[in-house]
């Protein structure tokens, strides 16, 4: 397939969106809140645009996936409406958001004159039906219940519950294993080619695992959506790779009297940090993996920072070879 004139040259960059670029952490989760925070997030990326990319937008699905199992919930306790497993639940949520963030990307571009489509694939993500964060559950999902019902959806549904480290209550917990592979990357690569922007991987994508017979099935597990975008930056051969998040750079000692913001970093002098523990597993521990796992593969920049410092070249954590 020949290049259209206008799409020659152009850089591809994959960008992870943050779970504040849709939902902020005091709000009820309305689709107008939703709505406005992703206008606000997504008109940053105009400038990405301009600067001649071609863009693949990722995106997490924390609190939707979550309200989503409790309307699973409630429908079957109602109304005995069967449940639908967590696959089907993030597909759900990848559909749904999906179409929010090209609605409002679509309404940008219109304001900013520019003739872009815009569309959203629904992705699967193979793992390893062997990998063993399936004997060990740890990734918590949906909402906070008190022990004694943990205890009851537990023996009634076979699910696993730990109790929130901030004692806020019990939640579910499912198996988080490693992607192996990116199951729609040759058609994301051939549309972004084509100076489309792409929508995938919500939620880090719907996690697969092949039969016996070799055939694509789902399986009760959440995948890191910056892992997973990590994977598919390297998949697509991507120039350079964007985690947006709520703060303008990585931290070191972050919140103590010696703080200090990494600005452009070295590969190994990254590595020597995640290593000795400095990044928490919570908060910025995947996101620092994915980074590394990028450049190591690809030999280009991953960039950590705040969607409106986009604009900014002297601002972002930036990690190279």
């Amino acid at each position: 397939m020949e290049a259209h004139p206008d799409i020659v040259g152009k850089k591809l960059t994959v960008v992870a969106l943050g779970g504040n670029a849709l939902l902020r952490g005091n709000q009820s989760g309305t689709i107008k809140q939703q709505e406005k925070n992703t206008y606000e997030t997504c008109i940053n990326l105009v400038e990405l645009i301009r600067n001649n990319y071609n863009l693949v937008i990722t995106h997490g699905n924390g609190p939707q996936v979550g309200n989503i199992m409790l309307r699973n919930e409630a429908g079957f306790n109602a109304y005995k409406i069967p449940r639908m497993p967590l696959d089907i639940c993030v597909a759900d949520s990848q559909g749904g958001i999906g179409y929010m963030i090209e609605r409002q990307i679509k309404n940008i571009l219109i304001e900013n004159n520019i003739k872009k489509n815009v569309v959203t694939i629904i992705s699967e993500v193979l793992v390893d039906i062997k990998d063993p964060a399936f004997q060990n559950p740890t990734k918590p999902i949906g909402t906070f219940f008190l022990k004694e019902e943990a205890d009851l959806l537990a023996k009634t549904n076979n699910f696993g519950f730990k109790e929130d480290s901030r004692k806020r209550g019990w939640r579910r917990v499912v198996a988080s294993p490693e992607p192996l592979e990116i199951v729609n990357k040759e058609i994301i690569r051939e549309i972004t080619s084509e100076g489309n922007i792409v929508i995938t991987l919500g939620g880090g994508g719907i996690p697969v695992y092949l039969d016996e017979n070799n055939h694509y099935q789902g399986i009760e597990a959440v995948i890191d959506k910056d892992i997973a975008s990590s994977l598919l930056a390297s998949e697509i051969s991507a120039d350079s790779f964007y985690m947006l998040t709520d703060v303008p750079y990585v931290y070191v000692n972050f919140q103590k009297s010696n703080q200090k913001a990494l600005e452009k970093i070295k590969l190994d002098e990254i590595k020597k940090y995640y290593e000795s523990g400095e990044f928490a597993s919570g908060s910025m521990g995947p996101k620092i993996k994915a980074a590394i796992n990028f450049v190591q593969k690809t030999g280009n920049e991953t960039i950590i920072t705040e969607a409106t410092q986009l604009n900014n070249i002297e601002t972002g954590t930036r990690i190279v070879p």
